[in-house]
């Protein structure tokens, strides 16, 4: 290890000997966050049947926790860096359990949509907290990087893995399951942190909170993704959501211009003014706009155009999987001390856009081993090649202080991405369908004819919101490519990842 001059902070910086058995539990709680994104899509028919919810009310139990999520991602941040990484980890995971069982237990539609807006909130808490635990728990570059190449993996096939349970805990056992089987990844990833998660001491920042900066970002987050959400069911030209954008412009622009001028600011813009940390909050958003489309439309597609069951659609994503653990732990992280991070995620993007670009040749007799297969693989090697120095990124060269929001920002991009993709691309997908079937209308006149023109309809939606989901990771890669010019990380302990402010490390870490 190199040598650092002499400073107090130097035994901060002695890595801790229980770092990896803390990653398993960081891990562990970051898959359930992860996995609750998806996995109550394939349940939630059921449960709309058995709690009587009405088709009108069926999209807030989603958007519940994407609200409450989204909303509150930069507040629990905050909280992280006031309170202490690992007390608002536990805390968190606790929440989020309690908030889980209530789910499943849910005996009506108040009771489900509470549990559902509560887990988004406990889940606020618990992201950054986990993310930033992870920056200021692996200091040394070649640690950093496999330890961020595992969470990148599950940050990214995550939402997969999900959509297997969700599928098997619904057909084999009930849907109340999708939530129950929360509580033990919570308990044992909370008694795992209880003993042997470490933070430095110096980490804490104990400024007052910014209360005008929480109630103008969290209004202004709610009503962005709100807004994006309304779209997708009301329509863009709607007075509601043009109102709820507009709203959201006036309020994050008040939140920039508070956070400018108080003294101690919820999101301090020094965090997002470095270009590195902008280039990846910017482009990891726009990938998972792309991304959140794709689950959507392949869920559909394996599930209505070709037949297949929740179980069989959940294990239809495999190769994803396996292509996102392949590019973050093999691929990401071997390179990611060895060439620039920009190298990296801007050819992962390609490579994802490249898998993308075949689903468009999707039709209704399609082959699953032909096509979407090697799609699937593409895509995922690609993501995971791109969200490993993503991650790590996010978080580098971060006064430990700031750690937590500046892992809520990467949580904040993901989130908004999320909802922007299921609305603008569904969007375009509908209009395509409409489009079609208008033209095609015609020549159908027996039920089968219109049955089967229904089917192209919807899969030539698919195809052209995949097209733009293509376009949207080439920009991606060209943000990333263009934004991130940090050099790649020397051997040695990273900067900014285990000290106070106050306490500076005078060896470069990373070459400009």
């Amino acid at each position: 290890m190199p040598k650092i001059a002499d400073n107090p902070a130097s035994s901060a910086l002695t890595p801790d000997p229980g770092r990896w058995k803390a990653l398993v539990f960081i891990a562990l709680a970051q898959l359930m966050v992860v996995l609750d994104a998806t996995i109550v899509n394939i349940a939630l028919p059921s449960a709309q049947q058995d709690l009587g919810i009405s088709d009108g009310n069926r999209q807030w139990v989603i958007t519940a926790y994407a609200l409450a999520f989204g909303g509150l991602l930069l507040f629990g941040g905050r909280i992280a860096d006031l309170w202490g990484r690992k007390r608002t980890f536990i805390v968190g995971l606790a929440g989020f359990a309690a908030a889980s069982a209530l789910g499943g237990a849910a005996n009506g539609e108040a009771m489900m949509l509470g549990a559902r807006a509560l887990q988004g909130a406990f889940g606020a808490l618990l992201a950054p907290a986990a993310l930033s635990l992870l920056a200021v728990t692996f200091t040394d570059a070649k640690e950093r990087a496999k330890a961020f190449g595992i969470y990148g993996a599950i940050a990214g096939g995550g939402g997969a893995v999900g959509l297997i349970l969700g599928g098997f805990l619904t057909e084999y056992l009930n849907w109340r399951w999708t939530f129950f089987v929360n509580i033990p990844f919570a308990v044992v990833a909370a008694v795992g942190a209880y003993l042997v998660v470490r933070e430095p001491a110096e980490g804490r920042n104990r400024s007052p909170l910014d209360v005008p900066g929480v109630i103008l970002s969290t209004l202004g987050l709610v009503a962005l993704v709100y807004g994006f959400t309304r779209a997708e069911s009301e329509g863009w030209g709607d007075a509601g959501t043009i109102g709820l954008f507009v709203g959201s412009a006036v309020l994050l622009l008040a939140f920039v211009a508070t956070e400018a001028r108080v003294k101690s600011p919820l999101l301090p813009l020094r965090v997002l003014a470095d270009r590195n940390r902008g280039g990846v909050y910017l482009s990891l958003g726009l990938a998972v706009i792309a991304m959140f489309g794709l689950f959507l439309f392949l869920t559909y597609y394996l599930q209505i155009v070709k037949g297949y069951s929740p179980v069989k659609t959940g294990f239809a994503f495999l190769p994803m999987i396996v292509g996102m653990i392949t590019g973050s732990t093999q691929i990401g992280a071997r390179l990611m001390t060895r060439v620039p991070p920009r190298l990296l995620m801007a050819p992962g993007f390609l490579t994802a856009a490249i898998g993308m670009s075949l689903l468009t040749q999707l039709e209704i007799g399609t082959s699953y081993a032909g096509l979407i297969l090697p799609a699937q693989l593409l895509l995922g090697l690609g993501m995971g090649t791109a969200f490993m120095p993503a991650m790590s990124l996010a978080t580098h060269g971060v006064d430990p202080r700031d750690a937590g929001v500046a892992s809520a920002m990467v949580n904040t991009s993901q989130q908004v991405g999320g909802a922007i993709g299921t609305a603008l691309l569904n969007t375009i997908a509908a209009s395509a369908t409409t489009a079609y079937l208008a033209d095609h209308a015609a020549g159908a006149t027996t039920p089968a004819a219109q049955k089967l023109l229904q089917l192209q309809g919807m899969v030539e939606g698919y195809a052209a919101a995949i097209w733009w989901a293509v376009g949207i990771l080439a920009v991606s890669a060209a943000i990333a490519f263009a934004l991130i010019n940090t050099g790649k990380p020397e051997t040695g302990v990273v900067a900014g990842s285990g000290t106070g402010a106050d306490d500076e490390v005078r060896i470069p870490v990373v070459a400009h």
